[in-house]
């Protein structure tokens, strides 16, 4: 089972998500939420409980690792992202791409959502700069995949604002959360492609 890595900048900490959060997540999810209305969030201390142990169950099974989103200005939580769908790849014996059994080869960065007063403040912008950072010089990851309901301009947007390049988008995808049948678009950012996405990302995070 990989570790929850120690992540944290100057505007935020995404720290390993317990139940000890769920309070905070329950403060940050209940203002204005018509910018949930495509993600899922918690609506209340039993729903964030239900939140909190079904991501605690995917991180005891090795295919995601949570995170509550901490403001680091005001030591609140701001939202919760995670580390999710992480793949090993069955490689041929011998394989010059095989860094170590214990090593992911991709996953996606996901289940992203954040306050209202959290949003376009550069928490989410160095939350990602954390993450990738992680994801790709620690654990040396070939690939990080971002999806989001293909109707949320907004989310799309901030994928895109990462630097990350459009996939597709796979039609009649899941169920979302609104109750409508899901079109998800997908995105990536490869290896090759991280030191660039990364220059610009801090160029963007200084200006935030």
């Amino acid at each position: 089972m990989l570790d929850s890595p120690v992540l944290q900048g100057r505007l935020v900490r995404p720290e390993p998500l317990t139940l000890a959060h769920v309070q905070g997540l329950v403060e940050a999810a209940t203002a204005e939420r018509e910018t949930f209305r495509y993600t899922g969030v918690p609506l209340d201390l039993d729903s964030a409980r239900s939140y909190v142990a079904k991501a605690l169950a995917e991180q005891h099974d090795d295919t995601s690792i949570p995170f509550a989103t901490i403001d680091m200005r005001s030591a609140r939580v701001a939202g919760a992202t995670r580390f999710m769908r992480i793949e090993y790849w069955d490689w041929p014996s011998g394989s010059p791409y095989q860094r170590g059994e214990e090593l992911p080869d991709a996953l996606e960065i996901g289940a992203t959502w954040l306050a209202p007063w959290a949003q376009r403040t550069g928490i989410n912008t160095e939350a990602k700069l954390l993450m990738l950072t992680y994801a790709f010089e620690a654990w040396h990851v070939y690939r990080v995949r971002f999806s989001t309901d293909a109707r949320n301009a907004r989310s799309r947007a901030a994928i895109e604002r990462l630097g990350a390049r459009p996939e597709g988008v796979l039609r009649a995808h899941h169920a979302a959360y609104d109750g409508e049948i899901r079109d998800s678009a997908f995105y990536s950012i490869l290896d090759s492609e991280w030191p660039a996405a990364k220059a610009a990302l801090a160029v963007r995070l200084r200006r935030d």
